[in-house]
């Protein structure tokens, strides 16, 4: 039997939940009081069990069956899934283009659902660097095409790092050892995000009540960092003030390894990290975010600046 308390509660439908963002995303939504169905792939080695406000639905984005079971009785769907390793431009558009009209129409099409968030990234704002930046805005098209009677509304985060990240993690702690490997020049300006934050926004933006159709970039309030700020950050958080010693890397030897591990992936049938295209996007010089109409919309506010979600990242003690 259903308890009358429980059932009260709104109904958020997830995809990406077992991924580093997703999983932050729905411990916070379930911490703030809404019921989750998320989506998760099913292997023979992996089985997820329902815990209270928890509900795991089998399936994946092509599947229309379980997309049906995984938004029905839903409030609102977060498509947080994202593809961001492959050697073609299918490769990411199978999940950040293909995957956005699916639960698009999927959520349009369940009567209760009346509100529609898509995880996008701030690499759409440069959709020619990469096959990955390419789908990101594809997916907002597909996404601004299909919402239809839906609330709906598009978030671009920055760099998302914190405890669980596989992707930063090797950065960082090369940091704390003493070393920075720096792309290209050096002088790009970089925004970042704390993965609570990101968490935190979107639970902003599902209990607001803002106008529909809108993208927003996101930040940590900083309004850019360079990477001066950041390894001082580094140096007092992980060393104690000692030095930080940069590692240059040219951007022609970054795009040379680029292109031997994009044919040798195609040749041998991995999902490569490092393509041309993610050179483009990495030398970039202008990767600031502004989540100043994000804050004036939700009333949301990040929390964690550089210095305690680097400490936080590490299990490092913070001033702040």
């Amino acid at each position: 039997m259903i308890d009358p308390a429980a059932a009260r509660q709104p109904v958020v439908a997830l995809t990406g939940a077992t991924g580093f963002v997703g999983t932050a995303l729905r411990q916070q939504l379930v911490a703030s009081g809404y019921r989750v169905r998320a989506l998760y792939r099913p292997r023979a080695d992996r089985v997820l069990k329902d815990t209270d406000n928890l509900e795991w639905i089998p399936g994946d984005l092509a599947d229309r069956a379980a997309l049906a079971t995984l938004v029905k009785g839903a409030d609102a769907f977060v498509h947080c899934a994202g593809s961001v390793r492959g050697a073609r431009r299918e490769d990411f558009d199978r999940v950040n283009e293909q995957g956005v009209l699916d639960t698009v129409q999927a959520a349009a099409g369940e009567p209760s659902c009346g509100r529609y968030l898509l995880i996008s990234s701030l690499a759409a704002r440069e959709p020619q660097l990469s096959d990955y930046a390419g789908s990101k805005w594809r997916g907002e098209r597909a996404l601004e095409a299909n919402a239809g009677r839906l609330v709906w509304a598009a978030l671009r985060p920055p760099a998302v790092y914190g405890p669980g990240d596989r992707e930063m993690l090797p950065l960082f702690q090369g940091m704390g050892r003493g070393l920075a490997p720096i792309p290209g020049d050096g002088k790009g300006r970089f925004s970042l995000i704390h993965v609570a934050d990101l968490a935190s926004a979107v639970v902003a933006w599902l209990a607001s009540e803002g106008d529909s159709g809108n993208t927003y970039e996101l930040d940590d309030g900083h309004r850019g960092y360079d990477w001066d700020t950041v390894l001082a950050t580094a140096s007092r958080v992980l060393r104690g003030n000692a030095p930080i010693r940069r590692l240059t890397i040219p951007a022609s030897l970054l795009r040379l390894v680029g292109g031997v591990n994009l044919v040798a992936a195609r040749i041998f049938g991995y999902a490569p990290m490092l393509t041309l295209g993610k050179v483009r996007e990495v030398t970039h010089a202008d990767w600031v975010g502004d989540g100043t109409a994000f804050e004036h919309a939700t009333g949301w506010r990040p929390v964690f600046g550089f210095e305690r979600g680097l400490a936080d990242t590490l299990g490092k003690p913070s001033a702040h």
